[in-house]
């Protein structure tokens, strides 16, 4: 489970976040809608703790993690991954060193030095994550050849690999063609179902939030103006995060 509690942010005098409470479950994906500007991608970053927080407190399970240690903070934070517009992933290499390396960080130290060689198993479940995604005829490609979609899937392939259980995506498919863009929506929805992750993905889109999404949440001016389960959003749910 994963709890926000009063969370505020703001940017010199102007406040962006001003007082956000939510209670996000394991296999849940939740789409995130609203206009520019009403603070939906700060939120995001707040939640992988890529900016600082004003007010408020994160509880990861048990755990408060904005006023915890950066080691505490550091060991349950290794549970997450954020996914953007431009996948993090070495050009040069083929999908399938780049799904490896998100082992490498959980590597004994020992097993560091000596080159971060993967085992059979770690080959095996690199190979499966590529597979989840539809790529295992393009596990030994280079990354530089792949078309945009396929560099998400691989990015989405690396960090499951690695063990991530809670996904932040912003705008993961802005840049992609529809058919890619459903094809990395439907197996990240997938893999949230399937390994009980928390998905929170922000959308420009609100039909395509509406499509893939169990929950959708509606930021306006800052604030959460709507919170809706299992459909579509009505005409005047709508307008309020357009």
């Amino acid at each position: 489970m994963l709890r926000i509690v009063g969370l505020k942010k703001k940017y010199g005098q102007d406040p962006v976040l001003k007082g956000i409470d939510l209670e996000l479950a394991p296999g849940e994906f939740v789409g995130i809608v609203g206009p520019s500007g009403s603070g939906k991608s700060v939120f995001l970053r707040c939640l992988a703790m890529k900016e600082k927080w004003d007010e408020g407190k994160l509880y990861y399970g048990d755990d408060e993690l904005v006023q915890s240690s950066w080691f505490a903070r550091w060991k349950r934070l290794k549970d997450w991954t954020l996914l953007d517009q431009t996948p993090r992933l070495i050009p040069n290499k083929t999908a399938y060193r780049n799904v490896i390396r998100g082992r490498f960080r959980d590597f004994p130290l020992w097993r560091l030095l000596i080159g971060g060689k993967a085992s059979e198993d770690e080959h095996v479940r690199a190979l499966d994550y590529l597979e989840q995604v539809g790529l295992l005829d393009k596990a030994f490609e280079k990354v530089e050849k792949l078309s945009g979609g396929e560099k998400q899937r691989v990015a989405l392939a690396k960090s499951l690999c690695q063990g991530a259980k809670v996904v932040l995506a912003d705008d993961p498919v802005s840049n992609l063609d529809p058919h890619a863009a459903d094809a990395v929506l439907r197996d990240l929805r997938k893999l949230c179902e399937r390994d009980n992750l928390i998905v929170v993905c922000v959308f420009r889109s609100v039909e395509a939030a509406e499509r893939y999404s169990h929950r959708l949440i509606g930021f306006s001016d800052g604030r959460v103006a709507l919170d809706v389960k299992g459909r579509r959003l009505t005409s005047a749910e709508r307008m309020k995060v357009q």
